[in-house]
């Protein structure tokens, strides 16, 4: 099984309030290569000399690994397979792939899909990649990460050439094509973003910070239930309406994270059009705004990210922002192809020259290149 990274190129840390978001899948790839077994064990081998063997049984609890270790996305794939779905027969398998760790390109959602695949196939159980999807980010709960579902969807549904628009409750994707002459460059900053170990309980409490900050908001209307969420909300309101009720009724962190959510929800929205229109000044702009909302709303930048955001637009991208849940990880800037090579180069000697062997370099900076999803 083959599955590949996403980069996220709006829409940060809104999906797990069910709000659109707009990722594309990437060249970079885990693969599984498995064979079925005549009993339930599940036998792991991995190249990376740092991650060691692994076995367990579909029959017995499973249980965690301890928190942050590799096989957790593995596990949580085995253990959803055999509770929900009745998986019994195990695999040998060897993990391999080339999508940077805890880099904020989803490596982890590729490895629990990549092995619910290869479960699925294991025990000749096919479903339809809607029902994947939601059940794979249903799974990924197992490692105590409180996510959203677009790592998930976007490692299965991503095509070939496009941008994907993700929407939640329910899921549904639509490709959005990408015009010609933009391209993307990805930079890792180098620092780790490893949201199901060391970062877990500060992601999880921007989740909770969200939904508390929502809560209110509904207890301002009267409405004592979910009332559809925030996309209820959005559809009572504007989004300035929204914002102006924050402001009035949240403050301090809850505020922040409720402006953070409110305004990026309207930039994927705006960048959606923008992409669809090819106006890449205007999606560049709204790359922007994100990262500034994710650096002073969200508190979740770093000096890393933002050094390589500055680096990139003095040089030519029209907007950079981070991607993925940030505190570390990587980020990906719009850049017009006729000024590509010379925004790689800029980063390559502003930022990697002094950080990284030359001969590790391709693994860290790349032109993403929007692809198929999961095969």
């Amino acid at each position: 099984m083959r599955v590949l990274g996403r980069v996220n190129l709006i829409g940060e840390h809104i999906d797990y309030c069910d709000l659109a978001v707009l990722p594309m899948a990437i060249q970079r790839d885990l693969r599984v290569d498995f064979r079925p077994r005549g009993d339930d064990l599940v036998r792991l081998a991995n190249t990376n000399a740092a991650h060691g063997p692994v076995e367990f049984r579909l029959s017995s609890p499973i249980e965690p690994a301890p928190q942050g270790h590799w096989s957790n996305y593995v596990r949580a794939a085995a253990e959803h397979g055999a509770r929900e779905l009745g998986l019994t027969a195990g695999m040998d398998a060897v993990i391999d792939g080339n999508i940077p760790e805890a880099a904020g390109l989803s490596s982890s959602s590729a490895l629990l899909v990549g092995s619910m695949l290869a479960l699925l196939a294991a025990n000749s159980r096919p479903l339809g990649r809607l029902e994947l999807a939601l059940r794979c980010a249903q799974a990924e709960r197992f490692v105590g990460t409180h996510s959203g579902g677009m790592d998930q969807a976007a490692c299965l549904l991503a095509q070939e050439g496009a941008a994907l628009r993700v929407e939640f409750a329910p899921l549904a994707a639509r490709p959005i094509p990408l015009p010609a002459d933009w391209r993307f460059v990805i930079a890792d900053s180098l620092r780790v973003a490893d949201k199901s170990g060391s970062l877990r309980e500060s992601y999880n409490a921007r989740r909770g910070a969200s939904e508390q900050a929502l809560a209110r908001l509904l207890a301002d209307e009267g409405r004592s239930d979910a009332a559809g969420g925030w996309r209820g909300l959005f559809a009572r309101h504007s989004p300035e309406e929204v914002l102006r009720r924050a402001e009035r009724v949240l403050e301090g962190e809850l505020l922040r994270r409720a402006r953070h959510v409110i305004r990026e929800s309207a930039r994927v929205e705006s960048a959606t059009s923008a992409m669809l229109a090819a106006d890449a000044a205007t999606f560049g702009a709204l790359m922007d705004a994100s990262q500034a909302s994710l650096r002073e709303d969200c508190e979740v930048s770093t000096a890393e990210l933002d050094l390589l955001c500055g680096i990139a637009r003095r040089h030519g991208a029209l907007g950079a922002r981070l991607t993925g849940a940030g505190l570390g990880g990587s980020i990906v800037a719009l850049v017009l192809e006729a000024r590509a090579e010379t925004v790689l180069e800029a980063l390559a000697e502003n930022y990697f020259a002094e950080r990284l062997p030359a001969r590790e370099l391709r693994h860290h900076l790349m032109l993403a290149r929007p692809s198929q999803g999961a095969s």
